[in-house]
């Protein structure tokens, strides 16, 4: 009757030792260190930088307990360990001399922060520690304004130069295109050709109403953008300056940051850990634009420039390409790239694959038709400063799809292909607010939420060993139990824990011991009703269940519609809460029956069961502790 199969006790303890094994993690803390990162987007991270790294710390006489390459593609970095966090600061002063040439215009960028002590092997199998919010960790917390009007601006262009090249390609003559505010306006000498042009346009672009007007003599036709597509292109502006932020964080060497939107056109920013308010917003508010222009093959610049730039044209200087002269018309803009990657040409040599949309392959057509044999520059900006990525010879006449060849090495062709599908933000951002939490609030925070949390399981605990004497000591071990398989799905599932979080974890100890309470006095009833212990046991957990899943699934439904309609620190209570809910159900129900089974089950002849005082009617209070012991 209560015994279990010998494979729920195997489940019983696999779950406890993948639990501790999970949770063991954050025991290890943290170690204070140095992140080094790539303060362009045409300097890499590779073990050669670790070499410098290195040669910079044994100059300078700080000692680092660890340097390595961490990360893959375009978040590698280089990661310094140190034993105090004096010598933590000494490096940072000590590598962002040696390892930048410019102070004002850094190749590699050092960022204090913390690494964790997880060894190897756990971290091998994803065994990590819990990554902390803000509130518990400290560092930045932006909010940022999305130019909304600089997005449909941008827009309102593309469609202005969409509408003109539809009408060349299908030959409608019009006698002038402009811009007023957010509509385009064709202006048409008959009504016919108007007409036609109104087909045409309608079938082209469906997002997209269209009015006819007149003007004098001018009959126009008015392109404005739908509701529905407008609201969209703003969504997508936000969306696309999120991806890219995601990107450039990277560069801060946080691990954990938090990125979301609010509203209708504002981001978030959280960087935990990140105490450095200039460079976070220096990284943020950066703007990398690709340029594809030709190049000016009538002036060879060579060590020294001798003969005059033409008016029309301009020197670069720095970059792999450089130096080389260039036309000042620009053929095309990362903003006409829809994918890039990395391939080989037709003699396996390394090269880059292109993808343009409609108008960039239209550009790009009539740019290389005539100029088979002639070089075209690419051009990386940032920071307002021109990086010659490289300056192919054009093949042959270009399209929507082309290549471009002579790379040199697979590394330079995967990093143009990064670099070309990243692009830059697609509108301007504004920081309208800005917090920093220092580490010692956050160290503050963490130290009262565990002693709240661990004091509120001692008087749990022994509350119910006094109550329930043995069977009170198995309930507290499965609320141990289940704070262990909670920390464990924190740490493996890789949830951002915040002081909500924390409260969480406290309401869940509360939730998971009622309903031991509940099966601890369904037993008490079979008792006092005569059954026998056995019997009391089985019936105690079988009648208590169904109490305990519908109070449970209750309490569920409310933490699902807070995650679901929740954001912030309330989405972060949700999370804790609903999985504190699924683990107390597995704790109080499975490992509490298993632990008495494995305890009274082995017992033939039970005689009674350490339960503390069952009342009966019409007994003195010593004839019932008699009864039970």
């Amino acid at each position: 009757m209560n015994r279990y199969p010998v494979w729920k006790y195997l489940l019983i303890a696999i779950a406890l030792l993948l639990g501790a094994l999970y949770t063991a993690p954050n025991y290890f803390g943290e170690s204070p260190a140095l992140q080094v990162t790539t303060g362009k987007s045409t300097v890499n991270i590779t073990s050669a930088t670790v070499g410098l790294v290195e040669d910079a710390l044994k100059r300078n006489g700080v000692p680092a307990t660890a340097v390595g390459l961490e990360g893959t593609g375009n978040t590698t970095s280089v990661r310094a360990r140190f034993a105090s966090t004096d010598a933590q600061f000494k490096a940072k002063l000590a590598l962002e001399r040696d390892l930048n040439r410019d102070p004002q215009d850094p190749d590699y960028i050092v960022t204090v922060n913390l690494a964790k002590n997880t060894p190897h092997w756990m971290e091998a199998i994803n065994a990590k520690p819990m990554n902390l919010g803000l509130d518990l960790r400290g560092g930045v917390h932006f909010l940022l304004q999305v130019d909304a009007k600089a997005v449909l601006d941008t827009r309102v262009k593309g469609v202005q130069a969409s509408v003109r090249s539809q009408l060349r390609d299908k030959n409608i003559r019009h006698a002038g295109i402009e811009r007023v505010g957010n509509a385009v306006e064709v202006r048409f000498r008959d009504a016919e050709t108007r007409a036609q042009a109104r087909a045409a346009l309608a079938a082209q672009f469906q997002d997209l109403n269209f009015a006819e007007a007149a003007d004098g003599a001018d009959l126009k036709l008015i392109a404005t953008m739908k509701p529905a597509a407008l609201t969209r292109t703003v969504e997508e502006g936000v969306n696309q300056n999120i991806a890219t932020l995601s990107k450039r964080i990277n560069e801060l060497g946080t691990t954990e940051p938090l990125i979301q939107r609010q509203g209708a056109d504002r981001i978030i920013v959280q960087l935990p850990g990140v105490q450095d308010v200039a460079r976070a917003k220096d990284i943020i508010g950066r703007t990398a634009t690709l340029e594809l222009r030709m190049v000016d093959s009538t002036v060879t610049p060579g060590t020294e420039l001798t003969a005059a730039i033409p008016l029309n044209s301009e020197l670069f200087t720095e970059g792999r390409g450089a130096p080389i002269v260039v036309s000042k018309d620009i053929i095309l803009t990362g903003d006409y790239i829809s994918n890039a990657v990395a391939s080989f040409d037709s003699n396996q040599q390394p090269a880059v694959s292109l993808d343009l949309n409609g108008d960039g392959g239209r550009r790009i057509r009539q740019a290389t038709r005539d100029n088979v044999g002639k070089r075209m520059a690419i051009l990386l900006k940032e920071k307002g400063k021109y990086n010659v990525l490289s300056a192919p010879t054009i093949q042959s006449e270009l399209g929507s799809t082309f290549q471009i060849t002579n790379m040199g090495t697979s590394a330079d062709a995967n990093e143009l292909a990064l670099l070309l599908r990243s692009g830059a933000l697609s509108a301007p951002m504004e920081f309208i607010e800005e917090r920093v939490i220092g580490p010692q609030l956050g160290a503050e925070n963490i130290s009262r939420g565990l002693h709240s949390t661990v004091w509120g399981f001692v008087a749990i605990a022994a509350f119910m060993i006094i109550y329930y004497h043995l069977v009170g000591f198995i309930s507290a071990l499965a609320l141990a139990a289940n704070v262990l398989f909670l920390l464990a799905l924190l740490s493996m599932m890789q949830i951002t824990l915040t002081l909500p979080g924390i409260a969480a974890i406290a309401l869940a100890l509360g939730m998971a011991i009622d309903a031991n309470v509940l099966i601890n006095e369904r037993i008490r009833e079979e008792l006092r009703a005569g059954a026998p212990p056995q019997m009391a046991i089985n019936a105690g957990f079988k009648h208590a269940w169904d109490t305990i899943f519908d109070s449970n699934v209750t309490t569920l439904i409310v933490g699902l519609a807070l995650l679901i309609f929740g954001s912030g620190a309330i989405r972060g209570f949700a999370v804790v809460h609903c999985l504190g809910i699924l683990t107390s159900m597995f704790s109080a129900v499975f490992v509490a029956r298993g632990m008495m089974n494995l305890w009274y089950g082995r017992k033939k002849k039970l005689t009674h069961i350490s339960i503390g005082t069952v009342w009966k009617d019409g007994f003195t209070p010593n004839q019932q502790q008699a009864t039970q012991e």
